[in-house]
């Protein structure tokens, strides 16, 4: 089974309930701790500080730091790719995805085409 790395879009459609989702709770899957910081504030102001902190707690042995290099190597990936409308905390995961050989989870348009990716929506 490959390795999975969840992006901000495909968590907030597990906290919605999106059947599409669902199942990649139970796959092994990392994210960034960038990636859980950005869900946080997604589920902070759509589901209240008690949603946030249940979440963050659950993803947390799941999340992984993000070393300089791969930041570095996510601005030059951004850069290339500009004019697609792609975060930075985006371009980090896919970067990091790429880099440990994990397939990169997402429903952002702007991966659509990109190798590596598993785009549900």
């Amino acid at each position: 089974m490959t390795q999975k790395y969840l992006d901000t879009y495909v968590l907030v459609e597990i906290t919605r309930g999106n059947p599409k989702f669902a199942a990649y709770l139970t796959e092994n899957f990392i994210l960034s701790d960038l990636t859980l910081a950005e869900f946080y504030s997604v589920v902070l102001r759509e589901q209240g500080e008690e949603a946030a902190e249940g979440w963050a707690h659950k993803l947390a042995t799941y999340s992984e730091p993000v070393d300089l290099e791969t930041l570095l190597a996510a601005v030059r990936f951004r850069r290339e790719n500009k004019g697609t409308n792609m975060s930075f905390i985006d371009a980090v995961g896919y970067t990091c995805s790429r880099l440990r050989g994990y397939a990169f989870v997402t429903g952002d348009k702007a991966f659509e085409k990109c190798d590596g990716v598993e785009y549900v929506k």
